[in-house]
């Protein structure tokens, strides 16, 4: 164990530090993707030497700021590989405090992945929280501050739930403040607090409405870096602290379940995209909920290659818009002839999501469906099988025919404006496409980096193959069966959150018609009987003050002066009449004092 460890994230904050003064071009470009690459190096350096590192100690407790081990391994190393990818696309924001929240944000999450107590997962928690809220209010638009403040909102309550949970553990435990797994097989309070706060931001249903909003409303860059950082890390605490927890099982389904219904009822591509995030993340959270070693497998698997897909479907759907200022399906289509190579990049990133053979997600999907068939869970493993095919249908098909092909339903002006985005977004596209044929080609690549022993598992048997394609085969033919039901329409598709909100209209009904009265009555006896009584008495005590004792104190004090006054008239001043009135009195005393 070391005290001297260089952390991958102190790179990216001294970076964050000093972008606002690279204001000149020739210095700033190179600048941005220098500190996001050598912060991968230090990342692949310090992932060579496994161990426990970076431990402060800092008053009563050992914080350890370096835990090095296969679970931290491969999301830090798809968390670095993500933010050089996430920078290159954005090198052409001329916004430096972008690129810093950018980069806190990043500088956090592998900060939580490193981490090796509560504390320091703490920190870093909240460290991803403020910055990343940053990439929403930056856009600008109509709804970004609110949608930022409720993002905030959010996720500083998850925090407290996470901070209470750590904190009755480190209580129930006698001073345990270590970041492992949990006993969820004997949950007491605090595990269940731990849970919620992870879970909220994993956006597992009902604490999901925050995501489709705030990742919809980020900016252009700021989407491509929220997709990747957040519920992924969500999930690699969640693998570290809740493996084998059951009731993480029903819960990872319905929201792979949940968000394909509600992301083939969207009309904004990147809101479609953000709910298919929830979706996605369903299979990590039910593979951890499984916990065996196939499944955390798996888990991690799917989220390697979920970043890189979904940040290529965010940076293909996020170049249109930066494009033609335009994100929804009703006011786009044909663009394949104005973009052909955003239209490529975001077909690779459709094909690699719904798990298309020799793509990423095929390789990585699968592995979470079989460790769920493999621990008798039929139920999980066939409504995952059922959510793929959906996957397929909204974003392998949906999403690329009503930009790409379709009715053309631009505008003039947008019409005009649409062509491939600047350079640096597509290489950072074209990487992230390589990438995701890499994956699902080359399988050491990724099984290689998983937690555990890659037990000879592969997605590529006769049946396996078979099967995929069948499920893709029937659920195009659907897709092009219900066009007519499936077209996009410009409406708000009720959420849960329809309830939180509803609820506080009721509170606020209620605070109106019985809190207010009941307030204002309270007030009003307080006045009578509480306030005017106190008035008068002060009143009295005020006369008394003035007429009683002030009236003593002045009339002995205007006594006191006028007899002043007359002795004041006795002095001649002559020192001889001075001297004789003063030993006459001095006389008068002694015979008093001597005849007394």
């Amino acid at each position: 164990m070391s005290d001297l460890w260089f952390h991958p994230s102190v790179i990216l904050i001294i970076g964050a530090l000093l972008v606002p003064f690279m204001q000149n071009p020739l210095v700033r470009r190179p600048f941005l993707m220098a500190v996001p690459i050598l912060t991968f190096l230090q990342v692949m350096n310090v992932n060579a030497d496994p161990g426990t590192f970076g431990v402060v100690n800092w008053m009563d407790w050992y914080l350890t700021f370096g835990r090095v081990d296969q679970l931290s391994i491969i999301f830090s190393f798809i968390m670095a590989l993500m933010a050089c990818v996430g920078t290159m696309y954005g090198l052409h924001n001329k916004n430096p405090y972008e690129h810093m929240a950018a980069w806190l944000y990043v500088a956090g999450s592998l900060g939580a992945i490193y981490c090796g107590d509560y504390i320091v997962l703490f920190l870093f928690w909240e460290l991803m929280a403020f910055s990343s809220v940053f990439l929403i209010w930056f856009r600008k638009g109509k709804k970004s501050k609110a949608v930022g403040y409720r993002y905030l909102l959010v996720h500083t309550a998850g925090g407290l739930f996470l901070l209470a949970g750590f904190v009755l553990r480190y209580q129930a435990t006698g001073g345990d403040y270590g970041f492992g797994q949990l006993d969820v097989d004997h949950p007491t309070l605090y595990i269940y607090l731990i849970a919620i706060g992870i879970i909220l931001n994993a956006a597992v249903p009902p604490f999901h409405s925050w995501l489709p909003d705030a990742y919809g409303e980020a900016t252009v860059t700021g989407s491509v870096f929220m997709c990747a950082f957040t519920t992924k890390t969500a999930i690699y605490a969640m693998a570290r602290s809740l493996a084998g927890f059951d009731i993480l099982i029903p819960m990872g389904v319905c929201m792979a379940l949940y968000g394909v219904v509600y992301a083939v009822l969207e009309n904004d591509c990147r809101r479609l995209l953000a709910w298919h995030i929830i979706s996605q993340v369903g299979y990590m959270v039910t593979g951890v909920g499984i916990g065996t070693a196939m499944a955390i497998n798996g888990t991690c698997a799917h989220a390697f290659a979920h970043i890189l897909y979904k940040g290529l479907l965010f940076m293909g759907t996020g170049s249109v818009l930066y494009m033609t200022g335009k994100s929804k399906f009703s006011e786009l289509g044909g663009l394949y002839k104005k973009m052909p190579l955003t239209f490529i990049f975001t077909m690779i990133g459709g094909l690699s999501i719904s798990a298309w053979p020799f793509f990423s997600g095929f390789v990585s999907k699968s592995i979470i469906i079989a460790a769920a068939a493999n621990s008798h869970i039929m139920w999980a493993s066939f409504l995952l099988t059922l959510a793929s095919a959906g996957t397929f249908l909204h974003t392998g098909l949906k999403v690329p025919y009503y930009i790409w092909f379709g009715k053309n339903n631009c505008s003039k002006e947008t019409w005009e404006k649409a062509a491939d985005p600047p350079l640096n977004m597509l290489l950072a596209m074209g990487v992230a496409s390589v990438l995701c044929f890499v994956i699902g080609s080359y399988l050491p690549f990724l099984y290689d980096m998983l937690p555990y022993q890659w037990d000879g598992y592969n997605p590529y048997t006769p049946y396996h193959l078979s099967e995929t394609l069948q499920i893709l085969s029937f659920t195009a033919l659907g897709f092009f069966l219900l066009l007519k039901m499936l077209t996009p329409e410009a409406k708000i598709s009720i959420d849960l959150d329809y309830f939180y909100r509803m609820g506080g209209r009721g509170f606020l009904w209620f605070d109106k018609k019985v809190v207010e009265p009941v307030d204002n009555g309270v007030a009003l006896i307080w006045t009578y009987c509480g306030i005017y009584p106190l008035m008068t008495i002060s009143k009295f005590w005020s006369w008394f003050d003035w007429h009683a004792i002030d009236g003593v104190v002045d009339g002995v004090a205007r006594t006191v002066r006028g007899l002043g006054g007359q002795v004041r008239k006795v002095q001649s001043g002559q020192i001889q009449t001075n001297i004789y009135f003063a030993a006459t009195a001095m006389a008068v005393v002694v015979i008093a004092y001597v005849f007394a």
